[in-house]
């Protein structure tokens, strides 16, 4: 038996955010074989595409590392604190930062947007279409959440917001204009630790697929690492195998690669 930790976009989705009948026939073969297989994502819960009931994943690692399902349980989960999380909310409408709050239940914009980053613009949109319309916005009150994405124009007004959040928030640059923020304490990596021990699994039992910045942790941390064929060049230097493009079957080969099917 292994265990296979999947990321979400560029992964398990393509460009289109359409999983193939290849991938989704792909995994129903792992699960055949009696393999254990989990998202781990930093999307929050509430951002894991519905569409996923279908495929038989056995849990859900959302939100970099600070929320774990386990099989219809959740087993862990870290929201960042109440007075902290008003703090930044606050910071960010009175400075203009342009981004995004994610929650486990809700994902929270401004209640104007303060820039035109095409990929906070496209998120914002997915959202909305999602919650048919409905955009939740940061100014409502004692909302929840537990990690963060923002833009800003000016240079300055950046580096000023990433030294309000050092303290206790990691910030990855996706190098587009966009941070994604996390609690420093948690990672796709803590996940996978969390769950190697609750399972007690061995290392060469965990493999791990992904494509992005946010994954060099998870990377660093297991022995099993598939890249996609399109990938953020930081995998390189932990990446066991590069498989072909979700696009091009992809998933279907790292497993086939593996004889995990």
């Amino acid at each position: 038996m292994a265990a296979l930790f999947f990321d979400i976009d560029g992964t398990i989705l393509d460009r289109d955010q359409r999983c193939l009948e290849s991938t989704v026939e792909s995994l129903r073969r792992a699960k055949q074989k009696g393999h254990l297989l989990f998202i781990n994502t930093g999307r929050t819960a509430c951002d894991v595409p519905k569409e996923f009931e279908e495929i038989p994943f056995d849990g859900y690692c959302c939100g970099c590392g600070t929320y774990i399902k386990y099989r219809g349980q959740i087993l862990f989960q870290s929201t960042i604190p109440p007075v902290r999380s008003s703090e930044i909310a606050v910071y960010m409408i009175k400075h203009g930062i342009s981004g995004a709050l994610e929650g486990t239940e809700q994902i929270y914009f401004q209640r104007e947007d303060y820039n035109k980053n095409a990929d906070l613009a496209e998120y914002r949109k997915n959202i909305a279409q999602k919650n048919h319309g409905v955009v939740h916005t940061i100014e409502e009150p004692r909302i929840r959440y537990d990690k963060l994405m923002f833009c800003a124009e000016d240079a300055e007004d950046k580096e000023q917001f990433l030294k309000f959040l050092e303290p206790d928030i990691r910030a990855i640059d996706y190098g587009t204009g966009v941070y994604e923020c996390i609690q420093k304490e948690y990672s796709k990596a803590t996940a996978i630790q969390w769950l190697q021990e609750y399972l007690e699994l061995d290392d060469e039992e965990i493999y791990v697929f992904g494509d992005g910045a946010n994954d060099v942790d998870m990377f660093s941390y297991v022995k099993h690492t598939i890249a996609m064929g399109e990938h953020d060049k930081a995998l390189d230097p932990m990446t066991e195998y590069v498989t072909d493009t979700v696009e091009k079957e992809g998933i279907r080969k790292a497993l086939e690669h593996y004889k995990l099917i």
